[in-house]
């Protein structure tokens, strides 16, 4: 997503906006609620396993990326759903930053905490 995706979204002219956005949209949503619904079975799992301190680390970056999602990302897909905002796209854009970030330190403290 961070890579190629909302890069390639980002390139889209205002008026090729609404087209580009609801189909990305479309095609999304099922990978999302798929992805998200995995993300808290495992994390309810973790918490009711006992959880150590790597999966402590692991489940707060996996709160911080869900956050960011509820909080800013899926916000701001939704007022971009309106029409291209270039100002709201690049908040989109900084949102997902932080998102693959705390991802990425999930998967990171993940590999320590199945050991």
């Amino acid at each position: 997503m961070t890579v190629l995706v909302y890069p390639a979204l980002a390139r889209v002219p205002g008026e090729g906006w609404a087209a580009a956005h609801a189909a990305h949209s479309r095609a999304i949503t099922a990978l999302v609620a798929v992805v998200y619904g995995l993300l808290a079975v495992a994390s309810g799992w973790a918490l009711f396993t006992g959880p150590g301190a790597w999966t402590l680390a692991c489940l707060a970056a996996v709160a911080v990326a869900v956050s960011v999602t509820v909080l800013l990302a899926a916000p701001a897909h939704g007022r971009l759903a309106a029409g291209h905002d270039p100002a709201l796209l690049q908040r989109l854009l900084r949102a997902d930053r932080v998102r693959a970030v705390a991802a990425v330190l999930a998967t990171l403290a993940a590999i320590p905490a199945v050991w």
